[in-house]
């Protein structure tokens, strides 16, 4: 299969090894996967500070890059559930319907597409995972708390299968970590304050590392741990399945 990878700007700009990561951990798995050089921003800044009419450059630009695979995947569920919920094409309406019913989050594609069921991974660490709101409430990666249904969980599927990896328990697993894009900015006390409260969740449980599908709540939770001078590292999930 063609896969398309898909990588958002924060990681391409300030954790590029994130997207070597999940390049190298397809081909791994099969895949033939291409990186379209022209790809730039899916609009999902300016969509969600009120400017969705100004994203129409982005949807054509993401046409143009990706309409020719049949898959499209991304490790980062915000990205993702952007494209998939809001890319459309004047010019080309059903490339962009053909994307946006192929395009994957990262561990939504290995258990959903691949269905992986074994990972020749080694991460001899305890590791708190910290599910981020709109891969969990959006993408439905794993079950949400307050729902009296039976408990799910995508990523934590996948690092089930990594060799010394301990998964913790945490108190409140599907607490939002206060990063949410533009809040974070807006609403900036509000913000240090939630990824303060989830922090202690995880430290609570004596991790070595805080891991996600969103680079985007890492490195906010990231920037709160450096300042408390703390041992606990962030990093992203697909290093983790991706570790020899």
């Amino acid at each position: 299969m063609k896969v398309g990878l898909f990588i958002p700007c924060y990681v391409d700009q300030f954790y590029p090894q994130i997207g070597i990561a999940s390049l190298e951990l397809l081909q791994k798995l099969g895949c033939e996967v291409s990186f379209p050089m022209d790809q730039t921003c899916c609009g999902q800044p300016m969509a969600n500070s009120g400017y969705a009419h100004l994203t129409g450059g982005c949807d054509t630009n993401f046409v143009n890059n990706f309409s020719e695979f049949d898959y499209i995947v991304c490790p980062s569920g915000s990205c993702t559930l952007h494209v998939k919920d809001h890319l459309h094409s004047k010019e080309n309406e059903a490339a962009a319907t053909h994307i946006r019913n192929n395009v994957y989050e990262l561990t939504e594609f290995l258990t959903d597409v691949l269905k992986v069921e074994s990972i020749e991974g080694n991460f001899p660490y305890k590791v708190g995972m910290h599910q981020s709101c709109h891969g969990q409430r959006g993408l439905k990666l794993s079950q949400m708390s307050e729902l009296n249904a039976a408990p799910f969980s995508k990523p934590e599927q996948l690092l089930s299968k990594i060799k010394g990896l301990e998964l913790v328990s945490l108190s409140r697993k599907d607490e939002c970590c206060g990063f949410g894009g533009t809040f974070c900015v807006t609403e900036e006390a509000v913000s240090v304050k939630m990824g303060q409260d989830r922090i202690k969740d995880h430290a609570a449980h004596q991790v070595d590392y805080i891991t996600g599908g969103d680079m985007s709540c890492l490195m906010h939770l990231e920037g709160i741990l450096k300042r408390q001078k703390s041992n606990i590292k962030v990093i992203h999930i697909a290093e983790i399945l991706n570790s020899i």
